[in-house]
């Protein structure tokens, strides 16, 4: 008897619908075909006892699955429950005729239970594609794929559940997820504020202006002046993420497998920060079982590098093309996907590698030569593409304990938001076509096009003569010429100026301080 159930491969974001064939003929083989990886071949040995434990007999007979199409890679356990079912409904155990209406993905514990999947989103978002009744997961994964609408989402504790429901025997009530109320309740919870950071106005103003702007940006001081402190504040300032933004970022977040069992749609903005001895795989993405990497876990929100010169410096130099194109393409023997990435890269660095180089207050014991190598683990194309340098000096204990507290999150939020609202209406001014960069809209000044500074961040007379005088004695590159532009146009921005003009460019010439001559002289 042939009988076929449904299910899908995820590959990157794009997701297959599969069709599960099963056909019993005398015999006793066991024939799986459709390219699945070795996850997919073992689950024999756990459909059997889970078919046992819920009390189905496995058929002593010739068994012959396809998962078609069979040209693409099928990887993982997500396939259990698809073949089991239409192992169950070829042995006549079961009925079939609702087997066309669901799409069914699980893995199988010995025992018969559900065990969670990785991708139940964009599967989800698969089925209602592809017009499915309903889909059927295991309970754990039910929360993220009910935030889906227009489509019956089922949460299953056993494989007997699943039984029941098709048959018609044992009533199930789909999950039904308030997405926009659960959305919209989280978005301006943050457990850190920037009314904790007394003093350090300069360092905030840079925050503000790369949050407004959606600009990289590098802080350099010695230990203890609040570099991690301030970075990890910054997603309480930028602007929330639209509901667009949000189920993307949650598509590659469920792929990865970092939801939690509670979480519908991730309703703030990743902050991701890795170890710096993170290798090049891990931070963008690939390996043996395809995984989205840091980068990309970092979509639509910040990725930070503490203390940057300890990060491998080839590791370092895999982010250069993922900063300009906001997606990475991975290529493999075997496969080819491509994530998106579109992140603020906020990194910290210290001075030298006892931190101390320029502090007031501590004698640096590092030999020019220490020092020199240390800041040379920072290629200049990397600091090239970071728009904002930012120098910290630690806060003395005098000064510290008599200040009060700072401005709070929420306020600066208002005014990177009016500043991002500004740059929507100007983007959004533009036709078809012109408001793309590398096949992505643009919605912040960090991400426009060459054409696009020469039409919104042209310069006056006087702000091209600072900017000439600054390209000569800085030498700076045309990237950093384009940087400071933009970082010029967000300060406008926030002042509400529709022109971008020399005191603009002025402040933005003063975000380079790692292209001054001082520094320069230091190995960069």
């Amino acid at each position: 008897m042939l009988v076929k159930t449904f299910c899908a491969a995820v590959n990157g974001l794009d997701v297959t619908t599969v069709t599960v064939e099963v056909h019993i003929t005398r015999g006793v083989l066991y024939h799986l075909t459709g390219l699945g990886d070795t996850a997919v071949r073992e689950s024999k040995d756990r459909i059997v006892a889970a078919m046992q434990n819920s009390g189905f007999k496995f058929p002593s007979a010739d068994i012959t699955i396809n998962l078609a199409p069979a040209d693409i890679k099928k990887e993982g356990s997500s396939y259990d429950l698809p073949v089991a079912i239409g192992i169950i409904a070829s042995n006549e155990e079961m009925q079939t005729d609702q087997l066309a209406n669901y799409m069914l993905v699980g893995e199988l514990g010995l025992d018969g239970h559900l065990q969670p999947i990785r991708g139940a989103l964009p599967i989800a978002i698969r089925a209602r594609k592809e017009k499915f009744k309903g889909l059927i997961v295991p309970r754990q994964n039910v929360h993220e794929a009910a935030v889906v609408n227009n489509l019956e989402v089922y949460g299953m504790d056993t494989l007997l559940d699943v039984v029941q429901f098709l048959n018609g025997s044992q009533h199930f009530e789909p999950t039904v997820v308030d997405t926009r109320r659960e959305f919209y309740e989280q978005q301006a919870k943050f457990d850190l504020d920037f009314a904790d950071v007394r003093g350090q106005e300069n360092v905030k103003r840079a925050l503000e202006v790369a949050a407004a702007g959606g600009h990289n940006l590098i802080m350099i001081g010695p230990p203890g002046s609040g570099k991690s402190m301030m970075a990890k504040r910054l997603p309480s300032i930028l602007p929330p993420l639209s509901l667009a933004e949000s189920l993307e970022t949650t598509q590659i977040h469920s792929i990865a497998g970092k939801l939690s069992r509670d979480t519908g749609l991730i309703s703030q903005r990743p902050f991701r920060s890795p170890h710096h001895t993170i290798s090049q795989v891990a931070l963008v993405g690939g390996g043996a079982t395809p995984q989205p990497g840091e980068i990309s876990l970092a979509h639509n929100g910040v990725l930070f590098a503490d203390e940057l010169p300890e990060f491998n410096k080839q590791t370092l130099e895999v982010l250069r093309q993922p900063l300009e194109d906001r997606k990475i393409t991975i290529s493999r023997a075997k496969y080819t996907l491509e994530y998106p990435c579109s992140f603020m890269f906020v990194a910290s660095m210290n001075p030298c590698p006892c931190g101390y180089y320029g502090d007031p207050t501590h004698h640096c014991v590092c030999t020019p030569g220490q020092i020199q190598r240390y800041m040379n683990k920072i290629s200049g194309p990397l600091l090239d593409r970071i728009d904002i340098h930012c120098e910290i000096q630690a806060v003395p204990f005098a000064q510290l304990s008599q200040m009060q507290p700072g401005e709070p999150s929420a306020v600066i939020r208002e005014r990177v938001i009016r500043a991002r609202k500004i740059q929507e209406e100007r983007f959004n001014s533009l036709s078809d076509g012109k408001n793309l960069v590398a096949g992505r809209r643009v919605h912040c000044n960090a991400q426009m096009s060459e054409r696009m500074l020469h039409q919104f961040a042209e310069p006056d007379a006087d702000s091209l003569d600072m900017l000439r005088m600054a390209m000569e004695r800085l030498k700076l590159s045309a990237r950093a010429y384009s940087r400071i532009l933009k970082v010029a146009r967000t300060i406008a921005d926030l002042e509400g100026s529709e022109k971008v003009q020399s005191v603009h460019i002025a402040e933005a010439i003063g975000y380079r301080n790692l292209d001054r001559g001082d520094w320069a002289e230091r190995g960069i």
